[in-house]
């Protein structure tokens, strides 16, 4: 199934969720001009600026936001964007130390107590206001894999938990091998690669593992990875080591996945086994409930899902903005960027990445969250 075909249907099934809740390679930074006057055409009505205006979170997001930053220089002249892929949980703590303007993360700011502190209260007294969480990009994580001779490979999250804690170590173990009759597996030791900063990606996972296996894997979520392996840092990082090693898996983004040419494995989540499409990605998602309330737009997944045909591991990732910034030229420069990345020109691009556009319902509320920012 083609990437715009998974960013078409991935999104229908996100906007009929909302409805009814009520609701490319990694580098170590981006720098792109942009400029005087307004941004015109499908950009929307953001005005551009002069100046710096920095972020940092999110790798997963790494690509789409490079979309929207290449957009917004064709439409204006006289800014730096600057766009750090340090993982979700360092860019929470930079906006958090107003070391940048606005943070990309995997998952919505925390609003319970984890390691002493909670986020959501740390940021909104770091802003001096209610920090908002703002999806912006949709796509599904992968199990992807490197073992030669193995073109379908199917997993279960009991199988992918115990492959991820390092109980099991060949690919021809049987708890493997009864997931794949007919499929021959070679003994080739199992090299599991892992997100070593800290990572919405690796919370994301972890929950999915957490949910449907409680049992196989008893550690707790989180950004933090606390299963075995090797760790790289970022999508592009696990990507690649699972791409040049023979036995390497990992857990990455679909657009990582993509990019690297990993085969990726199908999930039984007790129905039968899943192919990772749009379809079934969607199905996931039109699980998903809005947590968060006005402009705060937080989403909760069902991980667990039995829903026939529905591929379980999803994620959604968010801008985390003030909802009004004590430097206002600070606010403004946030709204005129997010205007441009919410807008129907960069959301429909972002199916050639391996990721999933705003539905429409979602892009409106969004859009309105981000007309809000002051």
């Amino acid at each position: 199934m083609s990437v715009s075909r998974i960013s078409a249907l991935g999104a229908i099934a996100l906007s009929g969720a909302l409805a009814l809740s009520a609701c490319a390679s990694e580098n170590t930074s981006t720098t792109t001009p942009a400029g005087n006057g307004t941004s015109a055409g499908a950009t929307g009505s953001a005005n551009c600026f002069s100046g710096d205006l920095k972020a940092e979170g999110s790798s997963a997001q790494k690509n789409a936001i490079d979309e929207a930053i290449s957009v917004f220089q064709n439409a204006c002249t006289d800014a730096n964007i600057d766009y750090q892929p340090t993982g979700s949980g360092a860019g929470i703590k930079q906006f958090i130390a107003k070391q940048v303007d606005f943070a990309g993360s995997d998952s919505a700011l925390k609003t319970v107590e984890k390691d002493g502190a909670i986020e959501s209260e740390d940021a909104a007294k770091s802003c001096g206001s209610p920090a908002w969480n703002l999806p912006m990009v949709t796509g599904p994580i992968a199990i992807a894999y490197n073992v030669a001779g193995v073109d379908k490979l199917v997993l279960n999250a009991d199988v992918a938990a115990k492959i991820f804690d390092g109980k099991i170590t060949v690919w021809n173990d049987p708890a493997i091998a009864a997931l794949n009759k007919g499929v021959t597996l070679p003994a080739t030791p199992i090299k599991v690669f892992f997100r070593s900063d800290e990572s919405g990606t690796t919370e994301n996972f972890t929950k999915y593992l957490k949910a449907a296996a409680p049992e196989a894997w008893t550690y707790e979520t989180g950004k933090k990875w606390t299963g075995k392996g090797e760790g790289k840092e970022k999508s592009a990082g696990v990507a690649t080591a699972t791409k040049g090693q023979d036995g390497g898996i990992t857990y990455v983004e679909l657009s990582y996945a993509q990019q690297n040419s990993l085969k990726m494995a199908q999930i039984d989540t007790g129905s039968g086994p899943v192919e990772l499409t749009a379809e079934s990605a969607g199905k996931t998602i039109a699980t998903a409930e809005q947590t968060g309330t006005g402009n705060d737009l937080a989403l909760k997944i069902d991980y667990a899902t039995k829903e026939p045909g529905a591929y379980p591991i999803v994620l959604v990732t968010y801008e985390i903005v003030c909802s009004k910034y004590a430097d206002a030229e600070t606010g403004k420069k946030v709204k005129a960027f997010l205007q441009t990345f919410s807008s129907d020109e960069v959301q429909s691009k972002l199916g050639e990445q391996g990721y999933a556009p705003l539905p429409a319902e979602v892009a409106t509320k969004v859009k309105t969250a981000v007309d809000a920012i002051s």
